[in-house]
């Protein structure tokens, strides 16, 4: 037999359906709830293991290759644009660069002089040592095996915006690169140019190197052995370490 209730709830007609449909879906709602408060003490396992299983996995030392990097403020600003430049610099997608590698202050390991910049090639790292046993960091991209330099030396000056001109032993393994020769006037400045926003030139004995930290669009280059001897940072890392040295910086590349 069914109740009074019951009855309205099976009504004919179309008001009668509605009715009936409404009065279900309550129903199946307020039991769906009974059912969440009952099984409440497995929620948070539960909910564990959900947010294990769906987190992103983020970079850490012992896993340097793979994985995320965080976003902070401080690096979304450190590498946004810049756009006070001659050529705009556009941001830099510093989660894909392994964060160690990303511009940071570092307990000094050089034991150098403050003021002295030093070129670590073994790990990829250039230091410009502060005081009080403190020192900028920054990631480079390094000369490939046969294509390095090393030993003491200084920032006989700087350029923002150079031109780039290849040297003859350079275009004579490349001899595309002759457009660009010293007797052709060298490469233009721009977003281009392989000596990116800015470059410090190294000379030693009074004498030019030929090497250079220079700045550099391939943002996936740094932490690994690509270039043709010089030293390459980040397009607003080098403008960083351009305003931070002078001329005459001692340099050790090591």
């Amino acid at each position: 037999m069914t109740g009074p209730n019951e009855k309205d709830l099976t009504a004919t007609g179309p008001a009668g359906r509605d009715t009936a449909s409404r009065s279900l879906s309550r129903r199946h709602f307020l039991a769906l709830g009974s059912a969440a408060t009952l099984a409440g003490c497995a929620a948070p396992q539960t909910t564990q293991l959900f947010v294990r299983e769906t987190s992103p996995v983020y970079r850490v030392p012992e896993n340097r290759n793979a994985g995320l990097v965080r976003t902070s403020p401080l690096y979304d600003s450190m590498y946004g644009p810049k756009l006070d430049e001659p050529f705009p610099l556009p941001a830099i997608p510093y989660q894909e660069i392994d964060p160690a590698f990303l511009r940071q202050e570092v307990a000094d390991p050089t034991g150098e002089r403050p003021g002295t910049i030093v070129v670590d090639t073994g790990q990829r790292f250039l230091y410009l040592v502060r005081e009080n046993g403190r020192a900028m960091r920054y990631g480079v991209g390094i000369g490939r095996d046969g294509f390095s330099w090393s030993g003491r030396a200084v920032v006989q000056w700087k350029q923002k915006w150079p031109k780039w001109t290849p040297p003859a032993e350079m275009i004579a393994r490349q001899p595309e690169l002759e457009p660009y020769s010293a007797a052709n006037g060298g490469m233009a400045p721009g977003l281009d140019n392989p000596l990116g926003a800015r470059a410090l030139y190294i000379f030693q004995n009074g004498e030019d190197t030929l090497y250079r930290l220079h700045g550099s669009p391939e943002y996936k280059s740094i932490g690994k052995a690509v270039s043709s001897g010089c030293v390459r940072l980040l397009n607003q890392d080098i403008c960083d370490l351009y305003d931070r040295v002078p001329t005459r910086t001692p340099i050790l590349v090591i």
